[in-house]
């Protein structure tokens, strides 16, 4: 008595598993099929998001110390500072000339920036130089890796300085003379009560310590 064949299953593919054969050729080939296809997927899924990581950083340094940029094109001297930034220039292989050469071979003769296709040639440009022995596919993905997700340092800017030196000159309790009279105990300045001498009539000398007490005094007695 033959068993039910499956409707989700040829008839061929059904019996040669009853009868302890492997799988049929159509089951075979979608086995085969199926983790290629997936691992296609997420290949291309990587790519994309690679990309994207690209554009980003390249979007974040077209814009670095220009508060009109667009971040849509990149200039020779933020350019440079990628590649430095992102360590394309290794000073062996590529050298701060190299960037300027290749700069000037992808733009537009007359103008002074580059788009981002531009800039992918200027990566294809270097890829080589930047990684000798590589394939030239190979020596391109290591180069998007040393960029992507990267955005500008803030190396070289000059930061508030904190020594000893600067504190003991800022601690407004060690003043004395006139600038100490130009702040108060908690260490804020007082303002123009503090630059200018106000007369009191009060009968008092300036800055008279026991100012106020004759009254008491006198009754004292």
């Amino acid at each position: 008595m033959k068993a039910d064949v499956p409707p989700t299953v040829s008839s061929y593919e059904w019996w040669s598993l009853q009868d302890g054969c492997s799988a049929g050729p159509v089951q075979q080939q979608q086995q085969q099929q199926q983790p290629r296809a997936v691992c296609r997927g997420f290949c291309r899924m990587a790519e994309s998001t690679d990309m994207e990581q690209l554009l980003t950083s390249f979007k974040k340094f077209a814009i670095h110390g220009d508060t009109k940029a667009t971040g849509k094109e990149l200039n020779g001297k933020n350019w440079a500072k990628l590649c430095k930034d992102c360590k394309v220039i290794d000073g062996k292989n590529v050298t701060n000339v190299d960037v300027d050469i290749v700069f000037s071979k992808v733009k537009a003769k007359t103008s002074r920036v580059i788009t981002y296709e531009e800039f992918q040639k200027a990566l294809e440009e270097l890829a080589p130089k930047r990684f000798k022995g590589k394939s030239k596919e190979e020596a391109l993905k290591a180069m998007y890796q040393l960029i992507e997700g990267k955005e500008p340092t803030n190396a070289g800017v000059t930061k508030v300085a904190k020594t000893g030196a600067v504190d003991r000159l800022t601690d407004t309790t060690k003043y004395t003379g006139s600038h100490k009279e130009r702040f108060d105990d908690s260490g804020k300045g007082k303002g123009k009560a503090g630059r200018e001498e106000l007369v009191e009539n009060t009968g008092y000398v300036g800055a008279y310590k026991e100012a106020g007490t004759y009254d008491d005094k006198t009754k004292a007695k």
